[in-house]
């Protein structure tokens, strides 16, 4: 049920807060007012569900809000709800949310959402679960036992012009796995044991889905129509775990690697799909020793700096990128000590001048804003607003009155 709205407004700035909820917290979406000062502080509305709303996403043109429902099936008839993709409608003056549709995620645990408002198309990485099943099995003519991990997909929806969702119109479950087991302490071994997708983004034309896939170290380019149809792939190195990217540009994009804890720049043609490793750098600082995992990805409007969030160092980092795509790291502010890398702060985003990122910094259990400097990138703490559990920032500007 949406609670009742406290406040309404004439163009202003909504951040929507997808949360992580518990046998305590529901979940769901916050709708929290942020203003030009950079302090959220007029709680808006919110819903009680997503339960696990860990993917964010805006379609203008319509005026809907996307979100992942990040559950695995229980198999149980089922107990709880499936794991899902569900739309709300913004109110343009309030800001207030409305449930308008949902559709079944096959696959559990819907990671991500890119939108193609343009072609009406969403998709998903569904990166599935680590634990595996043992299955006893007579082969070879010995009784040995096999193991069977979650299947991890991306799924193209097709969306109608009011913004509902009509259906899915390609699923591609991936295959392969990576060092098996591996020598990451990450899920005890068997982080690589299958795929995880755990990104699915448009290219800026709209044209290519590109795919990190942290189970098998491949970044995977579909060409899309009503389908997915796979042109190029890029292999990392093992144990490398490339997890989010993001585009500058048309021919230029930057990554995360998960278990490797870098971050990479890479070229993009825009024809053929092939993708060309430019640099490579350490996400954390010289010095630091203990396990890490980089999660989200940034680059500021103004393409001089990019940002991302270590998951071990604690940290929120910046750094310089230069015309032929080389790194070099310039600071970092603290967040909340992490409870393990898995449980930490996740995401982070932009405000919509630029002028300030909001961290959901989840250990925490709040937001916290920092003041940019487009100069230098540097990062000054300014406000924070207490949330249960933050998991994802999308930042609506709503529409003035006429």
């Amino acid at each position: 049920m949406m609670s009742q709205i406290q406040n309404s407004g004439q163009g202003k700035t909504i951040a929507y807060v997808g949360t992580y909820g518990d046998d305590k917290d529901p979940g769901g979406i916050f709708a929290i007012e942020f203003n030009t000062a950079g302090e959220l502080f007029a709680p808006v509305d919110r819903t009680s569900s997503p339960k696990l709303a860990g993917y964010l996403s805006f379609d203008e043109k319509t005026q809907t809000l996307y979100s992942v429902d990040e559950r695995k099936n229980d198999g149980r008839g089922p107990v709880e709800p499936a794991a899902c993709v569900m739309a709300f409608r913004v109110d343009p003056l309030t800001g207030a949310l409305s449930f308008l549709d949902s559709h079944i995620a096959p696959g559990p645990r819907p990671t991500y959402i890119s939108l193609d408002s343009q072609n009406r198309r969403l998709a998903t990485a569904n990166h599935g679960d680590f634990e595996h099943i043992e299955k006893v099995v007579f082969k070879d003519g010995q009784w040995i036992s096999e193991y069977i991990y979650d299947d991890s997909a991306v799924i193209l929806y097709s969306l109608n012009e009011d913004g509902k969702i009509v259906g899915i119109s390609d699923l591609v479950v991936l295959e392969g796995h990576g060092t098996d087991p591996n020598h990451s302490p990450q899920a005890g071994g068997h982080a690589q044991a299958s795929p995880h997708a755990h990104c699915a983004v448009f290219s800026p034309d709209a044209r290519h889905l590109l795919v990190c896939d942290k189970g098998t170290d491949r970044v995977y380019v579909y060409a899309v129509n009503n389908t997915l149809e796979l042109i190029s792939s890029y292999q990392f190195p093992a144990e490398t775990a490339p997890r989010h990217l993001e585009f500058a540009g048309s021919d230029r994009l930057y990554m995360t690697c998960e278990i490797s804890s870098e971050l990479v720049s890479m070229s993009f043609d825009t024809v053929s799909g092939e993708l060309v490793l430019l640099d490579g750098v350490s996400t954390v600082a010289a010095g630091f020793s203990g396990l890490n995992e980089p999660a989200e990805i940034r680059i500021h409007p103004n393409g001089k700096f990019i940002y991302l969030n270590n998951r071990g160092e604690d940290s929120l980092a910046w750094f310089s990128v230069s015309a032929n795509g080389k790194l070099e790291r310039l600071g970092h502010v603290k967040l909340a000590k992490s409870i393990h890398p898995g449980l930490a702060a996740r995401n982070f985003k932009f405000s919509p001048s630029g002028e300030y990122i909001l961290v959901a910094d989840r250990p925490d259990n709040c937001i916290k804003a920092y003041i940019v400097n487009s100069e230098d990138g540097s990062l000054n703490y300014k406000s924070e607003f207490k949330v249960p559990q933050p998991a994802y920032i999308e930042f609506v500007k709503l529409n003035k009155r006429g």
